[in-house]
């Protein structure tokens, strides 16, 4: 009966670690295996950060100009002031003439009679309003120009979901910034979680979280023309597997997420199953990555071990960031394995003794 009981496969919900990482002590393993330990975190937390696809970082903030620039597609009401006798520009019953919302056209300038084109983009409005006057004043010396401006979509500013008011924003100066904007929007909507900032910049795309924008000035980037501000709740996430509470995809809550919390997020260890001194993590390597010096890993594929048992260990676990992708496997206890084998084979003498008894 013990040898037919030993022969079986015992049902289990998850893989002993001894299981997982036998592999790696062949002679020629395909992964590599990490103790995590206090002594060799710093070493692992300069290693490279994987499932972030931001190759660009966050531009830094900078002070632009307070006033407004002209740009291509922004029209103009230009009103022009002359009391002089027989003014070609103004008649007798009235001392000024209005021409109002002149676009500026493609190469930069507008139209104004008798001097005809004047180029005013990249000015601003009052550097416009002089550079209008100075080419009036060879024909009408005394003449004065007030000019204002309205600013078109290529002075202007995308703001794509995440907001209570998303849509185009006129840009109200040179000094308009990513937080302003959002603001204007009317904020980030609560409901979503752990909210990016994505920043689309010509052929560029800039990514941060909400957090740590709003957390550090440094990066309440200054805007450009043109630009595009989309606000969408993180899609990352790392697999929870084994003998925890919940096995299943689980989306990271903020960016800097540890192996214990996310223990935690598994819903933790299951207390009758779970070996804690065997708690992996599985990570995965570009190969433009991989360093033979110890600054990074030797292989693509790794497997972190954690003990739990120790303070050790438990401070390398509070330490240890996972990163998304990754997939965190709580194995199943040895000592579980054999209790089960013994109950098994006590119910098994027992068994032989009742039909014994019967039997006589």
């Amino acid at each position: 009966m013990v040898a037919l009981i030993s022969g079986c496969t015992l049902p289990r919900g998850a893989a002993l670690q001894s299981e997982v990482v036998s592999q790696s002590a062949s002679e020629s393993p395909t992964f590599q295996v990490v103790s995590v330990t206090r002594a060799n975190m710093p070493a692992i937390s300069s290693w490279p950060r994987t499932g972030w696809d931001n190759e660009y970082g966050w531009p830094a903030t900078s002070e632009g100009s307070n006033s407004h620039v002209i740009q291509t597609g922004d029209k103009v009401d230009i009103t022009i002031w002359d009391s002089q006798e027989n003014s070609l520009l103004t008649n007798a019953t009235e001392k000024s003439t209005v021409m109002n919302a002149v676009e500026v056209g493609p190469n930069g300038a507008v139209f104004v009679p008798y001097v005809d084109q004047v180029f005013i983009r990249g000015l601003t409005p009052q550097m416009a309003r002089g550079r209008i006057q100075d080419r009036l004043a060879q024909i009408a010396p005394s003449a004065q120009v007030q000019l204002s401006l309205v600013q078109g979509r290529s002075n202007s500013v995308e703001l794509v979901g995440g907001v209570q008011a998303p849509g185009a924003y006129p840009m109200p100066s040179r000094n308009y910034k990513v937080l302003g904007l959002i603001a204007d929007g009317g904020g980030i909507s609560p409901s979503i979680r752990n909210p990016r900032v994505r920043l689309i910049r010509g052929g560029t795309t800039y990514e941060t979280s909400a957090s740590q924008l709003l957390e550090s000035g440094r990066r309440n980037a200054l805007l450009r023309p043109g630009d595009t501000v989309i606000i969408e709740q993180d899609d990352h996430s790392f697999t929870a597997l084994g003998a925890s509470g919940q096995e299943d995809l689980i989306y990271f809550p903020k960016d800097d997420l540890s192996a214990l919390e996310a223990i935690s997020l598994m819903g933790g260890l299951a207390d009758s199953r779970a070996d804690p001194k065997g708690i992996l993590v599985l990570r995965e390597y570009s190969v433009r990555h991989l360093r033979s010096d110890g600054s990074a890993p030797k292989m693509q594929q790794v497997v972190f071990t954690f003990d739990l048992t120790s303070a050790d260990g438990l401070f390398a676990a509070r330490n240890f960031r996972i990163n998304p992708n990754d997939t965190v496997l709580a194995t199943e206890s040895p000592i579980t394995m054999a209790q089960t084998v013994f109950s098994l084979v006590g119910t098994a003498f027992g068994l032989t003794r009742q039909a014994t008894t019967l039997a006589n």
